[in-house]
């Protein structure tokens, strides 16, 4: 069990839990730090070998990785491809708002290109397959790791198999319910791992004083619509901050307020209006953790004022 519980995101099946809290802690204590809470910060890094750990990574990549191959097995049906294509047009209609010229004029280009392909049928599989090789010629996507018609397939088809597939979506989810309970203050979820974060806290029968998005895709019709249940602030939550750089193309517009804030208890908040500028990396979960904003809610969750 931990205080904070971390949740990662796509196209990390060859490492392991231990490797991504070494690549998240110090970053989690650096925006906290940045937020003005030096004491706090301290306690979350260097880890100390007499201290429990107060931060754990619920670690599902492995779920992807098929014994007898060396990458994510990638296999998929044709309903399956079908929900490949839904989210990569909705990247690319994302890719529109991004403030880089390159990406937001490619983003124009392969869409008017679909059209045309589209002009003497109906729907987007009249496309055939091509949504989803449009999405190589974006730049942003060489940026967050992701250059290459095989690397972007694998990592859709990780979004697509948690969506379609009850086994993983279920051991996905159990993941996080392993490193939860009453004591955990804190939950933060990167791109499709705000997705698994999200059901998980859906279904937990504890108070948690906050959870932080990041990168977040839970915005996506395509997404939203093949959730566990619909669209709902989870009742037992006091605080939801989402965060998403207007570059990130993963993390969808408009914010996740205008789906997601249904049935709030009247004293949990919900604040899905911060935009960050994360750089040169839009998608990085690293960039987004030593945000001020983040530091500060994950300090107020934590109960640190005056301690530090």
């Amino acid at each position: 069990m931990a205080s904070i519980v971390l949740v990662h995101g796509i196209a990390q099946e060859q490492l392991s839990a231990d490797d991504l809290e070494s690549d998240w802690l110090p970053s989690l204590a650096g925006g906290v730090r940045n937020a003005g809470h030096p004491g706090l910060a301290d306690q979350l890094w260097p880890l100390r070998p007499d201290v429990p750990r107060p931060a754990r990574m619920a670690f599902y990549g492995n779920l992807f990785l098929s014994p007898d191959q060396q990458g994510a097995d990638t296999e998929l049906d044709s309903e399956q491809l079908d929900t490949a294509d839904e989210i990569a047009f909705q990247w690319l209609t994302n890719a529109l708002d991004s403030t880089r010229p390159k990406d937001a004029g490619s983003a124009r280009w392969e869409l008017q290109a679909l059209q045309r392909d589209r002009a003497d049928a109906q729907g987007l599989g009249a496309a055939g397959g091509r949504i989803v090789d449009a999405l190589d010629h974006i730049p942003w996507l060489s940026q967050a790791g992701l250059a290459g018609l095989a690397r972007i397939n694998k990592t859709l088809a990780q979004i697509v198999r948690y969506l379609t597939e009850p086994d993983i979506r279920a051991r996905a989810i159990g993941e996080v319910h392993r490193h939860l309970d009453i004591n955990t203050r804190v939950v933060i979820g990167h791109s499709l791992g705000s997705v698994v974060a999200y059901e998980a806290i859906r279904a937990h029968q504890h108070p948690l004083p906050l959870l932080i998005t990041l990168g977040s895709p839970l915005g996506l019709s395509t997404i939203n619509r093949r959730l566990q249940h619909p669209p709902a602030f989870p009742p037992r939550l006091a605080r939801w901050v989402n965060l998403a750089d207007r570059d990130d193309i993963v993390a969808a517009r408009p914010h996740l307020a205008a789906v997601f804030d249904v049935n709030r208890p009247p004293t949990a908040r919900f604040v899905s209006t911060y935009t960050v500028d994360n750089g040169a990396r839009p998608h990085s979960p690293g960039f987004y953790l030593t945000k001020t904003t983040t530091g500060q809610a994950i300090a107020e969750a934590m109960n640190q004022f005056g301690t530090d």
